[in-house]
């Protein structure tokens, strides 16, 4: 029609803000498990995982596509503690989520066993508590002392769940369950195996993240992991 806008534009204005409104809503979420920035540069690799027992397991990354399989996700009944007090922090942070918890909880698991096998501290520093972090850094120091290195791999991820759960004023704590198969296998300054093997095995360890719900940091940082 003469002077007007021509309808063709319109639609595609209206497809270009959908795409973007889409885009934002995609690329814009956040799990608080949000990899840290890297300096360009060597890392340091290998440590002994029969050593100081600071991280019971380490591994490799290793995306859930290349793992061949999505691990199962296990959430606690509603009715129990652990779903009532999970059941309270979504009450206090309505952008919180469990299942996208765990999701973001098995990419920090492969993130920090991944660093402090390859001594990248600045990874640890950005997911770990000051406590938790003063230990790793000691076994990392160890073992960069001892000359030693580590090969590990995660296999597979097999089950993830949430064993506990609880708030305390604004201080969240979240333990979970990682069931793994992996390999773990430590070599002296020659190349001789100090520990471990080649062999596949199964873990489980319970890693317990904590959070401030009132703090703008969105990040989960965790502060205790011991083998179940």
């Amino acid at each position: 029609m003469a002077g007007g806008f021509p309808v063709e534009l319109i639609l595609l204005a209206m497809v270009a803000a959908f795409l973007v409104l889409r885009l934002r809503s995609v690329l814009g979420r956040r799990t608080g498990f949000e990899r840290p920035p890297q300096a360009n540069g060597p890392r340091p690799a290998g440590f002994d995982p029969r050593g100081p027992r600071t991280i019971d397991s380490h591994a490799e990354e290793v995306t859930p596509a290349a793992a061949g399989k999505r691990a199962a996700r296990v959430l606690p009944d509603p009715r129990t503690p652990p779903g009532q007090a999970l059941a309270r922090i979504s009450a206090a942070d309505r952008s919180f989520d469990p299942q996208r918890f765990l999701d973001g909880a098995e990419g920090a698991f492969r993130m920090i066993v991944e660093a402090f096998a390859n001594g990248d501290r600045a990874t640890l520093r950005a997911l770990l508590s000051d406590d938790t972090y003063a230990s790793f850094e000691h076994a990392i120091a160890a073992r960069e002392q001892a000359g030693e290195q580590q090969r590990t791999e995660i296999r597979a991820v097999n089950e993830l769940g949430i064993e506990a759960a609880d708030l305390r004023g604004s201080i969240a704590d979240i333990t979970v369950r990682f069931v793994t198969d992996q390999i773990n296998m430590t070599t002296g300054r020659n190349g001789e195996v100090v520990s471990g093997s080649d062999a596949v095995t199964e873990l489980t360890d319970l890693w317990t993240f904590q959070r401030d719900l009132n703090s703008p940091d969105p990040t989960w940082k965790l502060v205790a992991t011991r083998s179940a």
